[in-house]
């Protein structure tokens, strides 16, 4: 193999070298057939075993991914400020995000989609050429045309090509509503919050530690840093040297308070509990468009909203009409130091602002972009539900190459093995089985050329870990040698992906994986070794592989193949993969897109009953055929001999 590029990626020389990871990354590409026009990242990665989302519905808890392929996978969405719905309630800028950070993502419960905590598990950035979606209530968001929306219609792009759904004028959005503006943290503001802090019974400050009266709750830490540094700011001493000093006149209450004087003053008022300024709170408030407010935490009026319950040491309850929305609002409006409750866990998506869409507007220029996985699949940008990337949706779904579509960029782990080996032998790992080629499939055709596999099957050996690894790979074959030597000390299966046998459809949809027929002969080899090999049927296409006869040829391959067990899977189209099929299916068989649009009209899934029936239909092939039942030999992992007693003498 004859390299023709080898360059160390610098983000300050050429940032468009490496558009999605940090320096320190090698980029190759190379002028063989197979990786024509790719272009390989080779990093060292900080960790390998990935722990899988509670949220995620899969029957695993751990994944090691040594590669990430991006040729199927993120259509970077939003520009780099644009806010994003924190956990605290706070808005952060999407590219400010870090996997791990708490956010909130939507999931629709009893038919109504609610605000849920979700995690980031990932973040990537690129250059696309942007857009401007602007709304009726004033919304502005800068997003790429590939970037989706949730409408009240489903999903759709900022922009459309082929098939694919897109925002036109009057499509309205979901979401609760535009963020607000934060505070300018000016000199007005600072003497306001200070203003309210040290005024209030639980503010007092000796030797730098906030004191506690009878029946009263201490400055909460938070609160207590920021009003030191407002303090040290205005050159005042942070620690008065005597509880009931009078503050100095610097903060005093304002004669003519400025509206960032009244957003620091409610700010620190919700921070020190806010009850022994009810009125003045209230006023304040009114005046910053926050009318009807209550500072009782048992203040319920008939028509308004109740208030959040407020925590130890956390901001005042208050109740304002309009729910979490409102709460919200507030909350970036004055932004309190203690964020305090929103309400908006398990709180209904919805708004009263009016999120059509005016207009979709080009600005003729490329811009950086930023998005991110999560555990819901979506997140709220300014306001509104966005989706999120998923790693390579169509190879992941539609067992596509990673050579063909968008861009050609695969990221290798070249440290893996050795992460691997670490990382089990770690105190903390639980020995919890791991799932291999889930997300990306770990025996793509780049592992021919950097052989990681051998090293992280050799970690989970040593280590006496129970695996799994699903591929359409024949390249497994490689290593059958090292996955015996790893059944014979802990449980180990595999599978294959094998969704049809037609040779004309397959050639058309999955031209860069190996024939089916070498998948099943693989599937054959790894079951005669002993090691349990089954395979997942997927995917299956309506209207293209669902028939009676196609389903009855797939399955009797199957069986012959000696498959432990089969499993169908009707086609999913997620957003990514949806994209890209419907545009694959308009020129391929144009006739079937109105019933694709029909079939999956409502989301990324075939209605329930056409699940159920194909499903139905392959469990009974799959029984006539005698798949699961014919008996054969398996690999027995060694038992741990009993532990010896040792004698003193």
């Amino acid at each position: 193999m004859r390299w023709d590029n080898l360059r160390l990626a610098d983000a300050e020389g050429d940032a468009s070298a490496v558009p999605l990871f940090a320096r320190g990354a090698v980029a190759r590409t190379f002028d063989t057939p197979e990786f024509k026009g790719m272009t390989f990242y080779e990093i060292q990665a900080k960790s390998i075993i990935n722990k899988v989302p509670a949220a995620s519905r899969v029957p695993f808890t751990h994944t090691i991914n040594p590669y990430r392929g991006c040729s199927h996978a993120c259509s970077y969405c939003l520009a780099g400020d644009t806010p994003v719905l924190m956990a605290d309630g706070r808005a952060k800028p999407i590219a400010e995000l870090r996997a791990g950070d708490r956010i909130f993502g939507t999931r629709l419960v009893g038919g109504r989609r609610r605000h849920v905590v979700t995690e980031v598990l990932d973040h990537w950035s690129t250059v696309k050429a942007a857009h401007r979606v602007t709304l009726a209530d004033g919304t502005r968001l800068v997003a790429s045309g590939e970037h989706r929306f949730l409408t009240e219609r489903g999903w759709k792009h900022v922009t459309g090509e082929g098939a694919r759904p897109f925002l036109r004028d009057g499509d309205r959005l979901v979401g609760c509503g535009r963020f607000a503006a934060p505070p300018k943290r000016d000199d007005d503001y600072r003497r306001g919050y200070l203003c309210a802090i040290l005024s209030s019974p639980c503010a007092l400050l000796q030797e730098g530690h906030p004191v506690r009266k009878a029946g009263e709750r201490a400055l909460p830490e938070e609160a207590l840093d920021r009003a030191r540094s407002y303090l040290g700011h205005f050159g005042a001493d942070p620690a008065p040297p005597s509880a009931g000093r009078e503050p100095s006149s610097l903060f005093a209450v304002a004669e003519s308070p400025s509206g960032e004087w009244m957003k620091g003053f409610v700010a620190g008022c919700l921070d020190a509990g806010g009850g022994h300024e009810a009125d003045r709170l209230r006023a304040y408030l009114s005046a910053l468009g926050f009318d009807r407010l209550d500072t009782s935490p048992a203040s319920t009026r008939s028509g308004e909203d109740p208030a959040p319950t407020a925590p130890r040491g956390g901001p005042a309850p208050i109740a304002l009409r309009g729910g979490p929305a409102a709460w919200l609002r507030l909350l970036h409006t004055v932004d309190p130091a203690v964020p305090g409750p929103h309400g908006l866990e398990g709180a209904v998506v919805e708004s009263a602002a009016d999120l059509r869409v005016v207009s979709v507007e080009p600005l003729g220029v490329r811009t950086p972009m930023y998005d991110i996985t999560t555990g819901t699949g979506d997140f709220i940008a300014d306001g509104v539900v966005s989706h999120n990337c998923f790693a390579r949706k169509t190879h992941e779904y539609l067992d596509l190459d990673a050579g063909h579509d968008f861009d050609s960029k695969i990221v290798v782990k070249v440290n893996a093995a050795e992460l691997a080996r670490k990382e089990l032998a770690s105190p903390r790992w639980g020995g919890h089985h791991v799932a291999m080629g889930t997300n990306v499939d770990c025996y793509q055709r780049a592992e021919g050329r950097y052989r990681l596999m051998p090293g992280i099957l050799r970690a989970l050996t040593e280590a006496a870990n129970p695996f799994s690894i699903l591929t359409k790979g024949t390249l497994i074959l490689r290593d059958l040698p090292l996955l015996v030597e790893a059944a014979r000390v802990s449980e180990v299966s595999a599978a294959f992906s094998v969704g049809f046998v037609d040779e004309r459809l397959w050639r058309a949809v999955e031209p860069g994986t190996p024939h089916p027929r070498r998948r099943l002969e693989a599937c054959s080899r790894i079951t005669d070794s002993g090691i349990a090999c089954g395979v997942l049927m997927a995917p299956i296409l309506p209207y293209l592989s669902d028939s009676p006869e196609q389903l009855e040829a797939a399955v009797r391959e199957i069986a012959a193949s000696g498959a432990t067990h089969v499993t169908p899977i009707v086609l999913h189209l997620r957003p990514g993969a949806r994209e890209w099929f419907l545009g694959w299916l308009s020129r391929e068989y144009p006739r079937l897109v109105p019933r694709y649009l029909e079939l999956y009209g409502r989301g990324a899934y075939a209605p329930k009953a056409y699940q159920e029936r194909v499903s139905a239909q392959v469990r009974e092939l799959a029984r006539q055929y005698g798949i699961g039942r014919r008996a054969s030999w398996r690999i027995q992992p060694d038992k741990a001999p009993p532990p010896e007693q040792l004698s003193l003498l």
